[in-house]
């Protein structure tokens, strides 16, 4: 990996993330999805607006921008022949039948805003219908088999292939040791992940909010969750990956646990946000914002006003 892509990541100062899943945009919560609208999955997609999307985050400042392809459920937001032929699914009936992950290039590309992905390691883990294929994890999440990664890494270069260099990163959650991932499984997904863009950079999330250090061997830049904007590293790399750190800006109920992913509101002041992103940035850090996105790809107005602020300012 050259020293020039890991200093263009960091150029970019900052980006916004996005959790963008059929239980939340097309779920009951109103805190995710305000209209209340609920559809298959496919029109869902189609309600995506990417010229609206990037042209908010233009107007942000926002050097780059991440959202999420799966997470648990069986339900992508672009096709994949490969998911089909390994759960047994026809076009459209899991995968989106629009690639919104290009049509969000494309939009994005008028700016010169980066575009990253997230996938999950697991596959579709939460789905009971799969429970005893051999393929795929179940909850409780079974511990991972080599034959499984290779079939998962077929569906993540399928992806990689097909997006190409529009694609700069790749942020990969859940590889945890726990399930049984090693080294060698993550150089599997990293090649597979590779194949469409030798210089993405790519992060696997092994220790969740528990440690902040790479991950794996192979990884270029680190995934860096946190739950709050307090902690920062003390230098630009750690173990040699490029540093980097994923926060959530919103404010979690009373009623949910873990980090406030994909939730309205503003944990901290834009005073105090603003301050964490110039430290950050200053260490050799770049920030990646959790904010909430609606199925039509607006923004909740709080969470945008204040990082307008940030982006003007910073």
């Amino acid at each position: 990996m050259s020293q020039e892509l890991l200093d263009n990541f960091l150029a970019k100062k900052w980006g916004v993330f996005n959790h963008y899943l059929k239980p939340m945009q097309n779920g009951e919560l109103k805190d995710r999805n305000p209209s209340g609208r609920i559809t298959d999955w496919n029109t869902c997609v189609n309600e995506f607006d990417t010229e609206k999307l990037a042209y908010n985050l233009h107007k942000m400042g926002a050097g780059y921008y991440m959202i999420t392809l799966n997470q648990a459920t069986r339900y992508m937001c672009a096709p994949n022949t490969a998911f089909d032929k390994l759960i047994g699914t026809k076009p459209g009936e899991a995968c989106s039948l629009r690639d919104l992950p290009a049509d969000i290039h494309k939009s994005l590309s008028k700016y010169g805003i980066d575009l990253f992905l997230y996938m999950c390691s697991n596959g579709p883990w939460l789905e009971k219908e799969l429970d005893g294929n051999v393929i795929f994890l179940d909850n409780p999440r079974r511990r991972v088999n080599d034959a499984y990664v290779e079939a998962w890494a077929t569906v993540m270069q399928e992806y990689s292939e097909r997006y190409g260099d529009r694609v700069k990163g790749w942020w990969i959650d859940s590889c945890y040791k726990s399930v049984g991932f090693t080294d060698d499984h993550l150089k599997t997904f990293h090649k597979a992940l590779k194949a469409g863009n030798p210089d993405a950079l790519i992060a696997f999330n092994v220790r969740g909010t528990t440690r902040y250090g790479r991950g794996c061997s192979l990884e270029e830049y680190v995934c860096g969750e946190l739950n709050d904007f307090d902690k920062l590293p003390i230098d630009r790399y750690a173990d040699g990956a490029q540093g980097h750190i994923l926060v959530p800006l919103g404010i979690l109920p009373k009623w949910a646990g873990g980090g406030a992913w994909a939730f309205p509101g503003c944990c901290r002041s834009k005073e105090h946000i603003l301050n964490y992103i110039r430290r950050a940035n200053e260490i050799g850090v770049p920030v990646s914002v959790d904010i909430v996105v609606y199925r039509d790809g607006s923004f909740q107005a709080e969470q945008q006003e204040l990082l307008t602020y940030i982006g003007h300012n910073l």
